[in-house]
């Protein structure tokens, strides 16, 4: 625990030291921007360990082994975010009414998680790829040090870490799809998209670690993340009705009446909502807690 605590300080501590260095190359503006599309991907990355946190225990990883797997899930992640990135980026420059695209996806991820709520080892369901190697690929039953292939009888074979890989893998790839068009809903400037993004990722190992049994108690964190998704997809739509090129809409021109928010009100929003709904979190599950010990006792 001292170790995982002296690691995310450190990481946290290199995020707002660059927001510094951005701040005194770059301006004031620049600088917020990355603060606000860091915290944006931090509050991101942690419900992606929500859903990490179910995989190790769907497929049994031995927690030796689970900083491998969070490694290797935080370089995908990193990969996959940095194309979603260079693909956004060249949309944007040549087309601004991707923004309505965006935006609609973000409000529609919104509505959805604020629906569902935070997953559970339950309502996990394996997609098409995991079932696919499951029945195709020949897996051994034990992880044998965490290696990808093993033998066994004198058989090569697959061990459950691949499983687990592409699990985490496919994971990734769904919180690419929400994340990057949230930050782009903040900063179409790719260096600060690319480097918030890292910034969020680095650190999260020991974030995993770190929060332990702390990411069941925050059980109202997705529907702060909603909120936040929603903002920047309502966001979104705004800024692409002030730039309005499409000839449907308006016919051509620019909406008038649509405001540009700015990025220090971004910000607060986003501060605020998370906040309120880590701290609601944590009152309920205490509530619930000492209920519990309460009826216990009688």
């Amino acid at each position: 625990m001292r170790e995982s605590s002296l690691w995310v300080a450190f990481y946290v501590g290199l995020a707002l030291i660059f927001g510094v260095g951005v701040w005194l190359t770059s301006g004031a503006s620049s600088a917020g921007q990355f603060y606000t599309g860091w915290l944006t991907e931090y509050s991101l990355s942690v419900d992606n360990l929500f859903v990490f946190v179910i995989i190790m225990a769907r497929f049994g990883v031995p927690r030796q082994y689970q900083q491998k797997v969070l490694l290797v899930g935080i370089v995908l992640a990193l990969v996959m975010r940095g194309g979603f990135i260079a693909a956004g980026a060249a949309l944007i420059s040549q087309f601004s009414w991707v923004f309505y695209i965006f935006g609609a996806f973000l409000i529609y991820t919104a509505v959805n998680l604020a629906r569902q709520g935070e997953p559970d080892e339950d309502e996990f369901s394996e997609n098409l790829l995991i079932r696919w190697s499951r029945k195709a690929l020949p897996i051994s039953k034990g992880y044998d040090d965490a290696k990808l292939i093993t033998h066994e009888n004198g058989k090569r074979l697959f061990t459950p870490m691949l499983i687990v890989m592409i699990a985490i893998g496919t994971t990734d790839l769904i919180f690419a799809l929400d994340s990057i068009p949230a930050i782009f809903g903040i900063t179409q400037e790719p260096y600060l998209v690319f480097t918030a993004n890292v910034f969020a990722l680095m650190g999260l190992r020991q974030l995993y670690f770190l929060l332990g049994g702390l990411l069941d108690r925050l059980i109202y964190l997705s529907y702060g993340l909603a909120v936040v998704l929603g903002f920047i997809g309502v966001k979104l739509v705004l800024e692409a009705l002030a730039d309005n090129t499409l000839p449907f809409i308006n016919g051509g021109e620019h909406v008038g009446w649509a405001p540009h928010i700015p990025i220090w009100l971004s910000l607060l929003v986003i501060l605020g909502t998370l906040g309120i709904a880590t701290a609601a979190s944590l009152i309920k599950s205490s509530r619930d807690r000492r209920r519990e010990l309460a009826d216990a006792r009688r």
